[in-house]
Parts: structure tokens; sequence; C-alpha cells
């Protein structure tokens, strides 16, 4: 059986049963999320590189990274976990300049402009430490809505972090943080992106398919952001952007 195929047909296999034994969404829906997470992460050029993997303190199947990638994960990508916690963290290496992307990222009042499954966000108060936004969420997904904080904005070392703390979803105690490094790709400037999170394992549930079911959406909204910030170079919009809001 081809590899590729092999892949993909596990993929479908647990994402299914793992939506489905939580009831997070209805039958009939499961088949847009997992088409578009397929078709995300099987069209690029340059996507989340596939490394072995080992088990983790955590309780979850992690990828082993390069050196370089340990070394910001330990740096920038510290979770405290709680025995009913799972955490991962997933790597995008983007072929665009690390300023193009960082204007997409930080943007905590516009999510949308990269995450493909947000319809709507409406941030109370300036783009600081502390403010919320509500986000809406697109109809056949395991929400419709999410109430966020912003934790962590560094312009400086290319860092966000965000908390979930209210909405109507089942990721409890939900958190994440993004930083984005500077890299070289095929002799061009290029991009590192790291997204981590920890989250609250639902009852009835393992690590590993809690962790599964988190990292397929990261990979899609990082498969996204890949997809914005290379057309954007492509364009010549390679200047540095205005991160004032």
């Amino acid at each position: 059986m081809n590899c590729k195929l092999s892949q993909v047909r596990l993929t479908l296999f647990y994402t299914n049963y793992f939506l489905f034994s939580l009831k997070l969404i209805p039958l009939h829906h499961l088949f847009f999320l997992l088409f578009f997470c397929y078709i995300q992460n099987t069209t690029k050029k340059v996507s989340v590189t596939r490394k072995k993997k080992k088990k983790m303190n955590n309780g979850c199947e992690q990828q082993q990274y390069s050196v370089i990638e340990t070394q910001y994960i330990r740096r920038h990508h510290k979770h405290d976990l709680r025995d009913n916690q799972c955490s991962s963290a997933l790597v995008k290496h983007i072929k665009a300049p690390v300023h193009l992307v960082w204007s997409l990222v930080r943007r905590f009042d516009q999510p949308q402009k990269y995450k493909p499954f947000i319809s709507r966000c409406i941030m109370q108060g300036d783009l600081s430490i502390g403010s919320v936004r509500e986000v809406n969420v697109k109809s056949g997904l395991p929400a419709t809505t999410s109430t966020e904080r912003l934790e962590q904005l560094d312009d400086e070392e290319h860092i966000l972090g965000i908390r979930i703390v209210g909405g109507d979803h089942r990721l409890r105690n939900y958190s994440s943080i993004i930083t984005v490094h500077p890299e070289v790709i095929d002799g061009r400037p290029g991009t590192m992106v790291i997204e981590s999170f920890v989250v609250d394992v639902p009852e009835g549930n393992t690590k590993d398919e809690t962790c599964y079911f988190v990292e397929a959406l990261i990979r899609c909204n990082l498969s996204s952001l890949a997809d914005v910030s290379e057309r954007m170079a492509v364009q010549g919009r390679t200047d540095p952007i205005n991160i004032n809001p």
C-alpha cells in the first residue's frame, strides 16, 4: 500500500474515532474537518517535518526535534502540567521572512487572517497583555465560541501566549505559546514557527487521543499560516510591516 495513503487512512480512522467518541461534532460534519485538514497537509511544499516519535513523561507521543528546535522549545515553551493534562509542540518551516510571518501571528485581534476555522473575532480593549477576545468558530466544528486572553506578546523575541478562559467547547484549561524564528530555506529567508499547548484530558479519553485531536487543528492553522505568508512573500510584500494595531 502507498505509504502516504496508509497514513491518510490511519489519520481519518483515529480522528473519526476521537471526535465521535467525545460527541464533539455531529457525524455528518466530520468529512468537512477531515477533508480540509487532509488538503492543507498534503498540498504544501514545506510541511511539518515527519520525524520519529517517542513516549514522553506527559503520556503523549511527541516528535524528536532537531537540536535547534529543541533549544527553542526548552527556552520558550515551558508548561506546568497537572496529572490530568497533556502537552505537545509542533514545528512548521515557512518560505517567508520572519517579520512577515510574525505580522500575522501577533494579531491577537485578527486571528482570522490565517486561521481558517475562525469566522469572526471581537476584542475588548487594546492589543496588550490581559486583553480578551471573543472568537466565533465556523459552523460544523466542535465548538461555537471561544473566549481567550492574551498572556504574552513580545515583539522582540516573537512570542505570543494565549489562554482560553471560556466559551462553548471542551478544551478546558487550554493555553498555547507560539514562537517565530528566522532561518534559511533553500538559500532564502525563511521562518520556523513552533506552537505548543497544554490542555485538560477529557474524562474517558487518553492523553494520546487528546494530543492527536489538538495537534490536527494546530496543523491546519500552521498550514494556512504558511499558505498566507508564502503568498504574500511571492507578491513582493517582504518589506517590514507596521506591527502597530
